[in-house]
């Protein structure tokens, strides 16, 4: 089994920054790649942006490019979403994931106001 636990929500002005952190634990998954989603109010669960677990090869959702930067550290098993430039259509509970598996943590809420 593997657990992931995300952190950094919050409340933030639109144009502030946030960083988040997942951090993997249990079970160790050589899956290629780690993920970021989000799911806001009465809306389907939206793909962010990836990230390969070997090397750092990463995808963005066109909606966050340019804003949003994933990465790393292999070593504490733990993946970051540095989001700046926010706006209020980035309120969301954001999630990370390990693609191809149910492994899915519980979300960490982030509200931007306008």
């Amino acid at each position: 089994q593997v657990q992931l636990v995300e952190s950094g929500g919050g409340l933030v002005q639109a144009g502030g920054s946030l960083r988040l952190s997942c951090v993997a634990s249990g079970r160790t998954v050589t899956n290629l790649r780690r993920a970021w989603f989000r799911q806001a109010p009465g809306k389907e669960r939206d793909f962010v942006a990836s990230i390969t677990w070997i090397g750092s090869s990463t995808v963005y959702a066109d909606s966050v490019k340019g804003r949003f930067t994933i990465s790393k550290d292999n070593a504490k098993n733990t993946m970051f979403l540095q989001m700046t430039s926010l706006k209020p259509e980035d309120t969301a509970v954001y999630y990370c994931n390990i693609p191809g598996t149910s492994y899915w943590g519980q979300g960490t809420q982030v509200t931007v106001s306008s």
